[in-house]
């Protein structure tokens, strides 16, 4: 893991880019404290690591005593797109645009990113645990469909947050009767492109007997921001 700049904001959070071989991420932490947990957080498909909201949540949680790191998924962000990326995303305008159906695009899309991207997230991890200023435990903030894989297929993960306004490949929906740690989801009661009752049978799906649902109104961007309180204090519960 190499720094490649450093700056300390307005509310005393220290904000880091690294990279780590190809994936570029950002690191925030409250520097002066004891080792912290960790939280790993994550954008939707498309999104940048510096996406506004994303970056306002881990300075937040930074600022409530948690390390904080997030990195661009591959074709996302910083890194370039490949061909069958740019296909995939041309496709699925157009069959928005003609109110097509479009989960079998999703499919070909979102299932290849999860497999690329969580062995990203386990190579991370490795580099960020061995910093003195992170102690540990972990958890997942993000995107639900790689925070499942990523909860099935890494131990160190102790609790999750995951946000339903996303679409979840059928294996990962599979996949969420192995999620055992506590979890945290969030549904937009009025997404726009995520239908409430697939998300009511995720929710249902998970095999943790450890999990809450927090339901508002309003559509995909509309998750009111205490939202970012009630998850800091869910993570106390489980990484303090």
């Amino acid at each position: 893991m190499r720094f490649t700049s450093e700056q300390r904001l307005d509310d005393g959070v220290l904000e880091r880019e690294f990279t780590l071989g190809e994936i570029p991420g950002i690191l925030w932490t409250l520097p002066g404290s004891a080792p912290a947990p960790l939280i790993l957080i994550g954008h939707n498909g498309g999104l940048h690591k510096r996406e506004p909201r994303l970056v306002a949540r881990a300075r937040h949680a930074a600022a409530y005593g948690y390390a904080v790191a997030a990195i661009d998924h591959p074709g996302h962000g910083d890194r370039p797109r490949s061909a069958v990326d740019e296909q995939a995303r041309a496709a699925l305008r157009r069959a928005m645009a003609a109110g097509e159906p479009v989960d079998e695009i999703f499919e070909s899309f979102v299932g290849p990113l999860v497999k690329k991207a969580v062995p990203e997230w386990r190579t991370t991890l490795d580099a960020l645990l061995s910093l003195p200023e992170i102690g540990g435990p972990v958890g997942y903030s993000g995107m639900t469909a790689i925070g499942i894989r990523l909860a099935v297929a890494e131990p160190r993960i102790a609790a999750a947050g995951f946000f339903a306004g996303g679409y979840v490949p059928r294996a990962q929906r599979e996949e969420a009767r192995q999620v055992t740690i506590p979890l945290l989801f969030l549904l937009q009661w009025d997404d726009e492109g995520n239908p409430r009752q697939r998300a009511l049978d995720l929710f249902d799906a998970f095999g943790t007997k450890e999990k809450t649902l927090h339901a508002n109104m309003g559509g995909h961007a509309g998750t009111p921001w205490f939202e970012v309180d009630d998850g800091d204090r869910f993570f106390g519960r489980h990484l303090k």
